[in-house]
């Protein structure tokens, strides 16, 4: 289970709308809504790792240490979500560092996982992998083997395992999880797909994926069991994209903890022996 801590006015699919610089005068809910799924995670007795935005970090640094001292996993999702591909290699990798340094600060501890804005580790952008094990992570959670049209690497493993970074280096990856469909990847690990295909669906998704690849990666953000945010005008897409089935993702959420298990990424990572227990 993992959760990508940001707020909705962070997201992608309203970035053409809302200003980096109006971020700050914008209704804060993040804190609020990520809490009503620490609340929900400790009724189901579940730990999760929490990809946690830098821009959140600093203005919400004791939700942090309340998602560590639950027992969460806290994990890098860089500072400003800007797509890594919009970004040169000096930039990312100065924001990144920005962001695992102040995780660490808050919390005392390594911050070992990370992942990219979107999924925005596609061809263009693989050199961020070498940035990635440079600055001490341990994994990568940041290519979808999918054909999208702002993210993904169709080809790309779809289980976890260790890669290579363009400059030979080795890393692990642990991708968002897909089930095979008449010779398609068929995305099924949350997020907007949670929201949009029918649930049934998703569940016999995840459900493949146990059967072939092991444990599957799941995830969601905060502002997604946030019914109540304000709708921002964007265009008919992006609406859809980022409001549609808002009031039933905590059902569905609830449902599918009660019908699979679920943990962090770094203890996955480390029963299948790709990390270091």
């Amino acid at each position: 289970m993992s959760v990508d801590v940001e707020d909705y006015f962070h997201v992608a699919a309203l970035s053409r709308v809302i200003r980096r610089e109006d971020w700050s005068s914008m209704e804060y809910r993040a804190e609020s809504s990520t809490r009503c799924l620490l609340e929900l995670f400790a009724e189901c007795d579940i730990k999760a790792t929490f990809f946690i935005l830098g821009w959140v970090a600093k203005r919400s640094p004791d939700l942090i240490r309340a998602i560590h001292g639950a027992g969460h996993e806290v994990a890098c999702h860089g500072m400003s979500h800007e797509l890594v591909y919009r970004q040169t290699p000096e930039v990312f990798a100065a924001e990144t560092r920005e962001s695992k340094d102040l995780l660490e600060q808050i919390l005392g501890v390594k911050i070992q996982g990370y992942r990219a804005a979107s999924w925005s580790i596609t061809r263009q952008s693989l050199w961020a992998l070498d940035i990635i094990h440079d600055l001490g992570f341990e994994y990568d959670s940041s290519i979808f083997p999918i054909r999208h049209d702002v993210y993904g690497i169709p080809d790309a493993p779809r289980r976890p395992e260790l890669i290579r970074t363009p400059a030979g280096k080795q890393l692990v990856e642990f991708p968002p999880s897909t089930a095979r469909i008449l010779g398609t990847s068929l995305p099924v690990a949350g997020g907007g797909y949670f929201r949009l295909l029918p649930y049934w669906l998703t569940r016999w998704g995840l459900r493949q994926v146990n059967r072939d690849n092991g444990a599957f990666m799941f995830y969601l953000h905060p502002w997604e069991v946030d019914p109540a945010q304000p709708r921002i005008e964007a265009s008919w897409f992006s609406r859809f994209r980022h409001y549609t089935n808002l009031h039933r993702t905590e059902d569905r959420l609830r449902q599918l903890i009660g019908q699979f298990p679920f943990t962090t990424v770094r203890n996955v990572l480390a029963d299948t022996g790709l990390l270091a227990a």
